[in-house]
């Protein structure tokens, strides 16, 4: 099993199987899809309000050394210059404030493949937090964001190959 897969069903309530069939969905049917919204219903959104904090010295820490690998190890070439954006963007996702479109426009630029082999990393830079529900709770919102992602990611590569 990928480590793709493997991060998906590890934080999330999904069975390789079904990530397979989100996998081939259009983006505006993912969004509206039961399995989205239970994901999201299930996210503990206090918690992460106020811990809030404390996620975001976790990502001011650990995205600089993540994007010097995406943009030197990856060759990802648009990243970020500080961790301020990415950690803005999660705070204002948390608080209703920003869009999973607007993630996905975010991140068009970014190759499938790279987007794909960075996401164990970025849900990994919670492995050392020691509280267990802080972490859970944190690697599964960034899992759930992330496989939104990848769903407009692979779709943009069919359309690519249909239009080809």
């Amino acid at each position: 099993m990928s480590s793709l897969v493997s991060t998906f069903t590890q934080h999330l309530n999904v069975s390789p199987t079904q990530l397979e069939a989100i996998f081939l969905k259009p983006l505006t049917e993912f969004l509206k899809s039961p399995e989205l919204q239970t994901e999201l219903d299930s996210l503990n959104t206090n918690l992460l309000k106020e811990t809030l904090p404390v996620a975001g010295d976790v990502l001011a820490k650990e995205l600089p050394p993540f994007y010097n690998w995406l943009k030197n190890e990856l060759g990802v070439k648009r990243v970020p210059d500080s961790p301020n954006h990415t950690t803005t963007w999660v705070i204002s996702f948390v608080n209703n404030q920003e869009s999973l479109t607007r993630l996905v426009e975010l991140h068009r630029p970014v190759p499938r493949p790279a987007l794909e082999a960075s996401i164990p990393r970025l849900v990994g830079l919670f492995a050392d937090v020691e509280d267990e529900q802080f972490r859970q709770e944190w690697q599964k919102t960034v899992a759930a964001l992330c496989l939104v992602l990848v769903v407009a990611a692979r779709e943009q590569d069919r359309l690519t190959l249909v239009g080809s």
